[in-house]
């Protein structure tokens, strides 16, 4: 790293997960589950910003009824946050990383904010990038990281790269939303286009500075909230009622895509969001059929199957390209490739709730 300066991770675990039910659900979501690795989620990304020389200890928001859950996960792997910011409810990404700007002790350090339940297989690729955008986030720039797309993917947003402004670092053309199948893979082939993965980088005086001119009703929540709250040890946790006052609104439409001094890295390091029970059959190692199975399953005679259960056996036999899930008293079935599906299941569910 060029700087000095360390790095001040910013992990956001408010995320409901419910694209992986039954096994994610709102009480436990996905980000506090091991689906790729012994550890789970949260704790593979807090550990990618391990290593003291380069990062401070991180800032975790996350929803006030996971904290346990999470001091208990990260005291496994030996890791003890700044703080916890515990959200009172929901309010989407951008204000929940102005609680944690708010929270820093430096306001000139740079924020690395991060999801909690992506992959990167490539960690040295992640970093290489972050040190490849430091001196642009020391000059004030606000620096997204653009995932080098290998398919037409419908479920992301996309990046349209710009000029180079220094090596490796390019200026924002615009933000493209999530497309449509033709869209897509018209990007593809024309190149110069990445996903949107959702990881940014930028000193929290910046972003600050970047709220008060495009989201100040965001900003003025926040400061009340964040004011008034209470704290406890390393947990804070911001007033709820001024913090419902603010709007609710993702970082890409509340500062991205308004503000002018914005960067994107390219990089191909390994990255998926996890997003489907699908995307976890492809980034899984496969038997010599195509088929991933995990805990109490059995599979005979059949090929590129996903097939995972943490309670009654399953056995498929003669079956192909299916999904099968069980988790407690719940078993999802679908054809796999159509995973996305799952949030017709859980809008059923809160239908039938209500």
């Amino acid at each position: 790293m060029r700087d000095k300066r360390r790095i001040i991770p910013v992990i956001l675990s408010g995320g409901a997960g419910t694209r992986l039910w039954p096994m994610s659900r709102p009480e436990n979501p996905k980000q506090l589950l091991a689906l790729t690795a012994e550890e789970t989620m949260l704790q593979l990304t807090v550990q990618r910003t391990r290593d003291s020389r380069l990062f401070e200890a991180p800032l975790i928001v996350a929803n006030l009824a996971h904290a346990d859950a999470i001091e208990a996960q990260l005291s496994k792997i030996g890791i003890v946050p700044e703080s916890l910011i515990l959200e009172p409810l929901g309010r989407n990404t951008a204000p929940a990383i102005a609680l944690a700007a708010l929270a820093s002790n430096d306001r000139s350090a740079p924020l690395l904010v991060m999801p909690s339940d992506h992959v990167i297989a490539d960690v040295g690729a992640f970093h290489a990038a972050i040190d490849t955008a430091l001196p642009l986030v020391n000059d004030g720039w606000l620096v997204t990281f653009g995932i080098a797309p290998d398919k037409p993917e419908t479920g992301y947003g996309y990046i349209r790269i710009g000029d180079a402004i220094a090596a490796g670092v390019h200026r924002v053309e615009r933000f493209v939303e999530k497309p449509d199948r033709r869209s897509a893979e018209l990007m593809l082939a024309e190149g110069g286009h990445a996903w949107n993965g959702g990881i940014f980088l930028f000193r929290a005086d910046t972003y600050l500075a970047a709220l008060a001119e495009h989201a100040p009703d965001m900003l003025a929540a926040a400061q009340r909230a964040m004011a008034e709250g209470e704290r406890t040890a390393r947990r804070i946790q911001p007033h709820a009622g001024h913090f419902a006052e603010s709007p609710s609104d993702s970082i890409d439409y509340a500062v991205m895509e308004k503000a002018e001094r914005v960067a994107v890295v390219p990089v191909a390091m390994g990255w998926s969001d996890l997003g489907s029970w699908d995307a976890l059959h492809a980034i899984s190692t496969c038997d010599g059929e195509g088929n991933v199975c995990e805990g109490n399953a059995i599979v005979i005679d059949s090929h590129n199957c996903l097939i995972r259960s943490d309670g009654p056996r399953v056995a498929i036999v003669g079956v192909d390209d299916l999904i099968v899930v069980a988790s407690g008293n719940d078993i999802l079935i679908l054809p796999r490739g159509r995973s996305q599906d799952v949030k017709k299941v859980t809008q059923e569910l809160e239908e039938r709730a209500k």
